[in-house]
């Protein structure tokens, strides 16, 4: 799954309004987002198999530290306590825990079985990856239903606030599509490379917030502020 993950952090955005869609971002998308790092340094395994499902050809042979649901959930106590350290919010702070380990759950209705309860445990996957089809539909319709309710819940204060968040979704949109249909990566190194550069869409989903207030929250001025 990628474009749905995104799709549940801008939905998100209607029950916090007060987070940025970057650090949205940043929730769903953690373990993702920390899984390149790990297949460098070689504690976690991938092997490119053209054909391996219908969809794409990552064989995920290891990744416990960040895939196996044990993992997913110290990651989202890590996370969801640092967030209330700086601000505060125990609300908050379990909303973007729940964040963190939506992302095992969501991930367990593409997968093939590669997904580990904990590291060296049974592995589960429900396979809808194998058919492009209904993955297809699952993705469109969780990233659809996130940019409704974004646009429901936010206001553009700015042409910068339309063009930044219309942007993203045409980014998002081309590289989920080059994906599905485009050549596979070369080795596992390269795609460990390329995924590092998720983390520039963190930093988009802050510029966006930037240029876009909280409807209940928009005042006269109409200045916008990135919120943490």
């Amino acid at each position: 799954m990628f474009i749905g993950h995104f799709g549940l952090g801008m939905a998100a955005k209607k029950y916090m309004p007060e987070v940025s869609l970057g650090v949205l971002f940043l929730s769903v998308q953690l373990v993702d987002l920390l899984w390149p790092f790990f297949l460098l340094m070689g504690l976690e395994v991938v092997r490119i198999e053209p054909g391996y499902t219908a969809t794409n050809p990552l064989n995920m042979v290891h990744y416990p530290i960040t895939h196996s649901l044990l993992g997913g959930l110290l990651w989202s106590i890590a996370f969801g306590g640092i967030y209330y350290l700086i601000k505060r919010s125990k609300k908050t702070a379990y909303f973007l825990a729940g964040g963190v380990i939506s992302h095992w759950f969501l991930d367990l209705l593409m997968h093939r079985p590669d997904l580990a309860i904990y590291p060296g445990g049974a592995k589960y996957g429900f396979g809808m990856w194998d058919s492009l089809p209904f993955t297809m539909a699952v993705e469109f319709l969780l990233f659809a239903g996130g940019i409704y309710f974004y646009l429901k819940s936010t206001k553009a204060n700015d042409k910068a606030g339309v063009w930044s968040f219309w942007s993203l979704v045409v980014f998002l949109s081309v590289t989920w599509l080059s994906s599905l249909f485009g050549p596979p990566p070369p080795s596992a190194d390269t795609l460990a490379y390329s995924a590092l550069s998720m983390w520039l869409l963190i930093l988009w989903g802050f510029g966006i917030d930037k240029h876009r207030s909280p409807v209940e929250l928009n005042n006269e001025s109409g200045t916008g502020q990135i919120s943490i």
